[in-house]
């Protein structure tokens, strides 16, 4: 039987356990959005199991989540593990020069004279500025500041990004004479 397709989604936490006996779990949240787990928000299980928050409380580095649809114990225990996502149409309009991690991971990473570091594999946030994480055919690892006057340009659609030549970083260092 043919399955329907399914609309890209994009993980923005995961339940880590349940917490108490009133149906509450524990969220690591892997979203900026501040309104995401906001009283009567909607997000997703994988398999697109809604769940609309009841309420939210901070414990720790994590939230503990009351969802509609787990006010016991037993179900709570059933999400253990599990991913929440949302569909990438829930995602708020970001500003020129700014992208999703989603979207740049598959990307092939150039240097402007056209060296490849390979495809973008991850995007580690971080308080100054995120890392592009790139492996190329080889295994070799790059990591990639994202900074303005690192990264060139951005193409999307064409899975392509292309960023400066930084000597001991992007680009190999120039040998020193003998």
């Amino acid at each position: 039987m043919h399955e329907p397709a399914q609309k890209p989604t994009v993980v923005v936490g995961k339940i880590t356990r349940s917490h108490g006996i009133r149906g509450e779990v524990a969220v690591a949240v892997v979203s900026d959005n501040p309104g995401r787990f906001a009283e009567g928000a909607v997000v997703f299980l994988e398999d697109g199991t809604r769940l609309t928050v009841r309420s939210t409380r901070p414990h720790g580095g994590r939230l503990l989540v009351l969802f509609e649809e787990t006010q016991d114990r037993a179900r709570a225990d059933l999400l253990r593990d599990r991913l929440l996502v949302v569909p990438e149409s829930m995602l708020p309009d970001l500003p020129e020069g700014e992208w999703w991690p989603h979207q740049l991971e598959g990307c092939e990473v150039f240097t402007e004279a056209g060296r490849a570091l390979g495809r973008l594999v991850q995007v580690i946030p971080n308080p100054a500025n995120d890392l592009w994480v790139t492996h190329d055919d080889g295994g070799a690892e790059t990591l990639v500041p994202a900074l303005r006057s690192v990264i060139v340009s951005v193409d999307i659609p064409g899975k392509r990004v292309v960023v400066r030549e930084i000597p001991g970083l992007t680009a190999p260092e120039a040998s020193s004479p003998p």
